[in-house]
């Protein structure tokens, strides 16, 4: 029997730090922090107390409780995690225009499925090409 997958979004917190949130909408559960990894462990802490009261309140756990979290960043936390990343000329890499990215980069504009999809392409060809770099 295949582990449950619960999918968790990253995005840049309201002033600073992150947020993380379930996916799924029957997961309720949501992690802050004033940095991405303490973020995750107040989501994964989250995550335990909520499954710990609902077995207190319906006499199960639910069917997520030992799930795996597989994070996911939003393009505003993206930009948030690796700032070294300039969103203009990496937009300009992979074919996107500049503008565009940078509304992504600061929640002006939210990119579409197929959109997100390119940028994923793109970046795991970039990421590939980077782990074959070896210095002399």
């Amino acid at each position: 029997m295949d582990m449950k997958k619960i999918v968790a979004v990253i995005e840049k917190g309201d002033s600073e730090g992150y947020g993380i949130y379930a996916a799924d909408d029957s997961v309720p559960v949501v992690g802050y922090g004033q940095t991405e990894e303490e973020a995750r462990t107040d989501f994964e802490a989250v995550m335990a107390e909520q499954a710990e009261y609902m077995k207190e309140q319906t006499g199960s756990y639910p069917e997520w409780k030992d799930a795996q979290v597989e994070y996911r960043y939003d393009l505003t936390a993206f930009f948030q995690a690796f700032p070294f990343i300039n969103a203009s000329e990496f937009a300009k890499s992979i074919g996107i225009n500049p503008s565009l990215m940078r509304k992504y980069k600061n929640g002006l504009a939210a990119a579409g499925e197929k959109q997100k999809n390119l940028i994923q392409s793109k970046l795991t060809e970039i990421v590939q090409k980077m782990e074959r770099v070896k210095f002399a």
